[in-house]
């Protein structure tokens, strides 16, 4: 035999390199939404490694009162990627919630919510919708940083940054840039919360002037919301606050057919989280009737993440199909529907169309991993002066006059403090107060500083000693700044 006949072996072929993602099942329909989402990644093709990570209800139980096992904290940092199911928190006091955990702990500061209509297959009246909103993830009333400070009233600190309105407004932008979205709409109520919900506006004009390209503009939140219900089309990128986010989100969700089917992204710098919108609805849990689709949504948006959007459009192609082909779980079941299955038999279904496109709706195109990056604009700290403070008072008496409690508080001025006004319920009741005006036993009383010299906080509790030896308790103050000469707060209500 001629030696040029000999041939090498062949070579096995180079396995595919895995990328690591942690994988939460959660509670409640949790792990069988996630054994079917995970089969279906498998069938695919995925090129993951899903590593188990111990997150939800039974961790709560043994005591960890975030929801989030110790040893899961270096496995979520390690992987960078988190598939999570939902998550019971169990009732009563002292436990805390896993998804604020998780963004705030993990810095994952945008919240991505796409939103779009399948009509005819599932019942929607805005077939042509199809939006993302983008809601800040780590401050806001989400915080969660309450007290009871009176015997009848209860506070909760809303929170805004303007790193936190920066980063999130920026992404928002640079989402709508990278994927084609020419519109970008903010939402916020700074008619009301001048200062908190007014920087979030300023910062989104300030971000809006360097995407000339990008129509942007501002809605009230109340009307935005309305517009949101009855006209969605209008909207093609919203970006908001926490806890509007957290609202319009759902509301679009299920305008556009089911919250069932929402999936979600929450990014950070280093980690990335990816959910269904929906709970972990206990009530059917263990039946086989929970449909897994908003998993699979939000595993689509994480093998996109990660650089498998291939794979990702091959998974939302198949669901399409299965969509019009009529196979659907019973919470989108209608007129279109021609087999209702359940969890198991839904994923079984889109794995046997794996390859095939839709034919009625839009196929999705595989895109390729976007890394956004929201960086912070440089700039200087502002010079902060002491001009005054608030003190909150819990006090009652039968009456609850306010020219009494006025009477008794400019006792306590002072030299260099002046009682500029009282307020109940951010309603300004002293000077020329209205009887009509409801009171609560808690009262905002605000001094200004008169002194010759710059006021100090020592000054400031000279003036506390001498408001408790007049017999008034106080609960609570917050100092008055200017800021650059600029008032860093608001002034009282009525006056």
């Amino acid at each position: 035999m001629n030696s040029t006949d000999v041939h090498p072996a062949p070579q096995a072929p180079t396995p595919p390199t895995l990328t690591p993602i942690a994988v939460a099942p959660g509670d409640g329909i949790g792990p069988e939404i996630m054994a079917a989402t995970l089969r279906v990644l498998e069938a695919a093709g995925a090129r993951i490694e899903p590593r188990p990570v111990e997150v939800g209800q039974e961790v709560y139980l043994r005591g960890v009162s975030s929801g989030v096992a110790p040893e899961a904290w270096e496995d979520l940092r390690r992987t960078g990627v988190l598939l999570k199911g939902p998550i019971t928190t169990p009732q009563g006091g002292g436990y805390k919630s896993v998804n604020v955990t998780l963004r705030k702990a993990l810095g994952l500061y945008a919240n991505v919510r796409p939103a779009r209509a399948y009509a005819p297959f599932v019942a929607t009246h805005h077939p042509g919708m199809d939006l993302v909103i983008v809601r800040e993830n780590e401050e806001d009333l989400y915080a969660g940083i309450e007290h009871r400070q009176t015997d009848e009233v209860y506070q909760c600190l809303k929170l805004v940054t303007r790193e936190g309105c920066e980063r999130v407004v920026r992404y928002a932008f640079e989402y709508a840039r990278a994927h084609g979205r020419r519109k970008v709409t903010a939402m916020s109520k700074d008619n009301i919360m001048k200062l908190t919900d007014g920087l979030f506006h300023r910062v989104f004009g300030e971000v809006a002037r360097e995407y000339p390209e990008i129509t942007a503009d501002h809605l009230i939140v109340d009307i935005g919301a309305a517009r949101l219900g009855a006209q969605p089309e209008r909207f093609d990128v919203i970006v908001t606050l926490n806890l509007y986010g957290d609202i319009l989100s759902d509301i679009a969700s299920e305008v556009a057919g089911s919250v069932g089917l929402g999936g979600s992204a929450n990014i950070g710098q280093t980690v990335a989280l990816f959910e269904a919108v929906h709970g972990s609805a206990p009530d059917i849990a263990g039946q086989d009737r929970a449909n897994p689709s908003g998993l699979l949504h939000a595993a689509a948006l994480m093998l996109t993440h990660i650089g498998q959007g291939d794979v990702a459009a091959r998974v939302q192609n198949a669901w399409l199909r299965t969509l019009e082909d009529g196979i659907h779980t019973g919470d989108i079941a209608g007129e279109h529907t021609s087999r209702r299955v359940g969890t198991q038999a839904f994923a079984d279904a889109v794995i046997e169309r794996l390859g095939q496109m839709p034919e009625r709706l839009p196929a999705v195109q595989g895109e390729a991993a976007s890394q956004i990056q929201a960086s912070l604009t440089p700039r200087p700290r502002a010079e902060k002066v002491l001009v005054g403070t608030d003190v909150f008072l819990e006090w009652w008496d039968a009456q609850r006059r306010p020219d009494v409690l006025g009477a008794r508080l400019q006792g306590a001025e002072g030299t260099d403090w002046t009682l500029d006004m009282i307020s109940n319920r951010g309603v300004k009741v002293w000077p020329q107060g209205l009887p009509e005006t409801t009171c609560s036993d808690h009262w905002r009383c605000r001094f200004l500083w008169r002194g010759e010299r710059p006021a100090t906080p020592a000054d400031v509790l000279a003036l506390l000693a001498r408001v408790s030896e007049a017999g008034l308790d106080f609960v609570k103050t917050e100092h008055l700044y200017t800021f650059d000469g600029q008032p860093g707060y608001t002034a009282g209500q009525g006056q």
